[in-house]
């Protein structure tokens, strides 16, 4: 059941911050289970070879799906695609990553990712459509010695869809990474770091966007990571 204190922020502010325990309770007891082997999957992620930037700090994965109140059904494999007006490092371009495991689309967390995703954003959006076209990534951002990771390498953005869902997954040895929140006018809404495994927040992509700042490894010598699940939800 979707805690009305998710929909009033939403409503409110455009975004909702969720710690661990109100993401368990949301995900259920079958996907907190199910945890450590769909944490795992993140040391299974391709390099991202569309950096405009030259970067190799990201890996990451990606899937789509079609959500509707009666269900959710993977797509066949698809590139992600976004437009320089949301993107300008990285849009314009087709970008086919390798595609999520099946393990993990089917995995218990991913579907109540999704299910309840779909359960909290519907009924809060006008006129909304029938079926949802949703996207999935996972993301791992690297830093070493020297070399900053980004996580957000578009600065703050929306990403051009209607809801964003992203949940933290691990963080190693990171420094920084803060989340920040602003308004269309560049109002400063929030800023926040997810910490733990399951911080996830939610956003309304109409009204905030969205940035991370650059992660930096908090022991040196020692590889930084931050790994997190997003999922877009947009009208098909």
């Amino acid at each position: 059941m979707i805690p009305p204190h998710f929909i009033a922020a939403l409503r409110d502010t455009g975004f909702c911050r969720a710690p661990p325990a109100e993401t368990d309770a949301l995900l259920g007891p079958q996907a907190v289970t199910g945890w450590e082997a769909f944490a795992d999957s993140w040391n299974d992620l391709g390099l991202d070879r569309f950096m405009a930037d030259g970067g190799r700090y990201r890996r990451r994965r990606f899937a789509a799906f079609s959500a509707s109140l009666a269900g959710v059904v993977r797509k066949p494999h698809q590139p992600h695609y976004q437009s320089r007006d949301y993107n300008g490092l990285n849009g314009g371009v087709q970008r086919w990553f390798e595609p999520v495991l099946d393990a993990v689309a089917e995995h218990p967390v991913t579907q109540a990712v999704l299910r309840e995703g779909l359960a909290l954003f519907h009924p809060l959006t006008v006129d909304p459509p029938r079926t949802w076209h949703v996207e999935l990534h996972q993301f791992r951002i690297e830093a070493g010695d020297g070399e900053s990771g980004l996580p957000t390498p578009e600065g703050a953005h929306r990403d051009g869809v209607d809801w964003v869902i992203v949940m933290l997954v691990e963080r190693h040895n990171v420094a920084s990474g803060v989340t920040d929140i602003f308004a269309n006018d560049g109002a400063r809404l929030g800023a926040f770091t997810l910490e733990q495994p399951r911080d996830t927040v939610f956003l309304d992509d109409h009204r905030v966007l969205h940035g991370v700042t650059a992660i930096h490894p908090m022991k040196a010598g020692v590889p930084a990571r931050r790994d997190v699940l997003v999922a877009t939800f947009r009208r098909e």
